[in-house]
């Protein structure tokens, strides 16, 4: 049983087709505070250094018409929407404060027509219109990528699962604070509830899957 277990954690792999025409891209928390070298005490340097993979990303989902969905992590509502225990946990134990309203960082070249929700806690599901925005798209299959790993990605991925989405979750397209959390939460992840993959696993996929042009789509290409 512990082997089987071990053989699942590290070697498994979901079976569900990843279709572009059903899919959205998640860009979880790609911000200054947590991806801007030195500009917060939140700073995650994995973060900095995956972006230009993740950006990549970002350019092969848009080739292939996949909509980009971009969070960040903000004070909304005076913080009245926010779980009130945050405040008494570690991960809240500097005096840092935003000068102004949270942004993604800009070299990762997020568009004016890529929609933005500002959410008040870890998952991209909780307290947003994220599960009506991707019902509404008509999109059954989300792509998590940003940061943290194991917390606001790993959260959004559980809650996606939990809606009734297939969950791809990007192994090197994530970063977290501390490294060495990385492949445990990918583990768990791999286990039990989304396909781990790498940046380009999901673009081979993407390519691999994405329906040919009708005849008529040629004629008028060339």
């Amino acid at each position: 049983m512990t082997a089987r277990a071990r053989d699942a954690y590290e070697q498994g792999r979901a079976s569900f087709h990843v279709r572009p025409e059903r899919t959205a891209l998640l860009v979880i928390d790609m911000q200054d505070e947590f991806v801007r070298p030195g500009w917060s005490p939140y700073w995650v340097p994995a973060a900095t250094r995956m972006a230009p993979r993740l950006r990549q990303l970002v350019e092969d989902c848009r080739a292939a018409s996949i909509p980009a969905i971009w969070t960040i992590f903000d004070d909304t509502h005076l913080g009245l929407d926010r779980p009130h225990a945050l405040r008494f946990l570690p991960h809240a134990d500097t005096d840092w404060r935003r000068p102004g309203p949270a942004e993604v960082w800009a070299p990762m070249g997020r568009r004016p027509d890529e929609a933005l929700i500002r959410k008040p806690s870890y998952g991209a599901f909780y307290d947003t219109p994220l599960d009506t925005m991707l019902r509404n798209l008509g999109r059954d299959t989300v792509i998590v990528t940003g940061t943290l790993t194991n917390y606001c990605c790993g959260t959004t991925a559980r809650q996606a699962y939990e809606r009734g989405y297939k969950v791809v979750f990007g192994s090197d397209t994530t970063a977290t604070d501390d490294e060495s959390r990385q492949e445990p939460e990918l583990a768990v992840l791999r286990k039990g509830f989304a396909l781990v993959l790498t940046a380009e696993e999901i673009t081979n996929r993407l390519v691999a899957n994405t329906p040919a042009p009708e005849d008529g789509d040629r004629a008028n290409v060339a």
